[in-house]
């Protein structure tokens, strides 16, 4: 508002305060994480076991993770993953006052694995695409007659898959349109003729 007796008050180099009101009455709660989805059944390769989180939000997924692991393998103080398919890779992550490290590698880390490390040694997880639909994580967690080599395989063909389908949802590259003609041509000229 600009005052009758003169400029208006910041070309004078002040700030008027304004009043902030706080409703204490209501509260905000965050809901608990939700368990994690986990299987823990040993297959070939060197795979403890598989997770499938329910997003791709690394931050918000781990938690949980650590949660059910920690009664199992010891407190887990650090994880590795390919970033491939984690948008966002914090240095830590922090839940419960415990910190768990995070680090990632393109070249030593599969795309499809979670290695954990505690104070019992080191442990790897299959991380199952958080869009794949129930059946196929269900088929895959059971474990009966599946080596690990078939469930990256699997793994690898369903994120294909949902990736495609977020493609074509999203509109894809739609048919290519005919190339653009040079100014002045009539249409493409026939091979072997001469100007």
């Amino acid at each position: 508002m600009i005052d009758s007796a003169g400029p208006h008050p910041r070309a004078r180099g002040q700030v008027r305060a304004m009043a902030v009101t706080i409703d204490r009455t209501t509260s905000i709660r965050c809901a608990p994480p939700q368990p994690a989805r986990l299987s823990l059944t040993p297959a070939p390769g060197g795979l403890d076991g598989m997770w499938w989180p329910r997003s791709r939000a690394f931050t918000r997924e781990l938690p949980s993770l650590t949660a059910a692991l920690g009664d199992l393998w010891g407190r887990i103080t650090g994880v590795t993953v390919h970033p491939a398919y984690w948008p966002v890779l914090p240095h830590w992550v922090s839940y419960a006052g415990r910190t768990v490290q995070v680090g990632w590698s393109t070249e030593e880390q599969d795309p499809h694995r979670l290695t954990l490390f505690s104070a019992d040694g080191r442990r790897d997880v299959l991380v199952l695409p958080p869009e794949t639909g129930a059946d196929a994580a269900a088929q895959l967690m059971v474990g009966d007659g599946v080596d690990a080599s078939a469930r990256e395989q699997a793994a690898d063909r369903i994120d294909a898959r949902n990736r495609e389908e977020a493609w074509e949802a999203d509109g894809g590259a739609g048919r290519p349109s005919s190339l653009p003609r040079p100014i002045g041509s009539a249409g493409p000229s026939p091979a072997g003729r001469r100007r």
